[in-house]
């Protein structure tokens, strides 16, 4: 199939030198390679969304990115400076590339500004964030429904912009029960339950009570919400324990956020996706370099599943969602 749009389509950069932060997913002898594949944008990227039909990549920051940097000073310059390198490499093929914007949250104010710039000036398609932010210090982490952001996400709603809620693993001393079991960290169990974590905590924050304009895209085809979510609502219905929400997760899952198939490739669970939240929710995204473009790809172009819906995960979809031409 021709003309996809893929939206979760990861990179790094040496200068400022936040590429590194990758190393630690891939064993020594793969992560040359791959820090290669982080790097490069405008070559063997490109050869691949050749071969798998790939029309527009929409390029994020890697993780745990901006959001690892507790300095605020630090985290607003590195993360205007990598914006204007993503828009640079958009510049080249604007064509095949777009972006969603890294934002300091350690400073709300200026992720805010950031936010701004980024959409009005640079043409950005949204932002991508890493999970939590580490404010302060290295060791406080704060989540996206602090009130803090109450500005921010006025402002999200304003431009009429997406946010990728990006997982990140959750800080060592702060979750033991992955202690002495490291294999469970990072993608294979450890981001779905941090980043599932957080978007509830933003439904049952009534975030979307507040700002109900706001769109968040979940990877992984949403981070284990679709297949328990009836239960979560079933479970806080019998003990809601003053829960601010309004309405149920279900809702909130049904109608701010979209999930896309970003590094899994299971049709099981593209069909439950499809049973929670429609059609008309779901995206595609490849989570290159961390999986493998092409099996993305002819996963899309082979599974079962009618026309029309393929064609609104592939890219239609996408389309209305970023306003794209």
């Amino acid at each position: 199939m021709l003309g996809k749009i893929a939206l979760e389509e990861h990179f790094g950069a040496t200068d400022p030198d936040i590429v590194e932060q990758s190393a630690e997913h891939f064993t020594p002898d793969a992560w040359p390679e791959r820090r290669a594949m982080l790097l490069d944008i405008q070559d063997e990227r490109l050869r691949l969304m050749d071969a798998g039909g790939i029309e527009l990549s929409v390029l994020s920051l890697l993780a745990p990115g901006i959001q690892s940097l507790w300095k605020s000073v630090q985290a607003v310059d590195w993360a205007h400076r990598l914006n204007d390198y993503a828009a640079e490499q958009v510049a080249l093929r604007p064509d095949r590339f777009a972006s969603f914007a890294a934002l300091p949250m350690q400073d709300p104010d200026a992720a805010t500004a950031e936010l701004h710039r980024t959409v009005r000036d640079l043409g950005f398609k949204g932002a991508l964030i890493n999970g939590f932010s580490q404010v302060g210090d290295e060791n406080t982490v704060v989540y996206l429904d602090d009130s803090r952001y109450e500005g921010f996400w006025a402002a999200v709603q304003e431009l009429d912009v997406p946010v990728y809620l990006h997982p990140r693993d959750p800080l060592a001393q702060h979750s033991h029960s992955y202690d002495g079991h490291p294999w469970l960290l990072g993608s294979a169990w450890a981001f779905s339950v941090e980043t599932g974590t957080h978007a509830l905590r933003l439904m049952g924050s009534g975030l979307f009570d507040r700002y109900p304009g706001v769109q968040v895209i979940l990877g992984h085809f949403g981070e284990l919400l679709p297949f328990n979510i009836w239960r979560t609502d079933h479970r806080v219905e019998v003990a809601p324990r003053g829960i601010p929400a309004l309405k149920p997760f279900g809702y909130y899952l049904r109608h701010n956020f979209y999930l896309t198939t970003s590094g899994n490739y299971r049709t099981p669970a593209l069909m439950n996706s499809l049973v929670e939240v429609g059609a008309d929710r779901l995206l595609f995204a490849t989570d290159y370099p961390f999986e493998t473009m092409l099996d993305a790809t002819k996963w899309l172009d082979a599974v079962e599943l009618n026309e029309p819906d393929r064609d609104k995960i592939a890219r239609d979809n996408a389309r209305r969602l970023l306003k794209l031409a």
